[in-house]
């Protein structure tokens, strides 16, 4: 099962990685981080196809896909 992991010191809240993710994987943090965005995370990590969309959308590089 292919895992993503947001570096949240990275994230600057875009959300473009959300609104990508075919299989809706990702959605806003409600925790704040470091520097005060809410960061994208994942949600239902058994839905993920491990795509590759929202770590190739991230303009901030702060997305890696992890597949097994």
């Amino acid at each position: 099962m292919p895992k993503i992991e947001v570096d949240t010191n990275r994230c600057k809240a875009c959300y473009l990685c959300v609104n990508v993710c075919p299989k809706k994987c990702l959605e806003p943090s409600k925790v704040i981080s470091k520097k005060g965005y809410f960061p994208a995370q994942q949600i239902r990590p058994e839905d993920c196809i491990g795509c590759k969309m929202c770590y190739l959308m991230c303009p901030d590089v702060a997305i890696t896909v992890f597949k097994d």
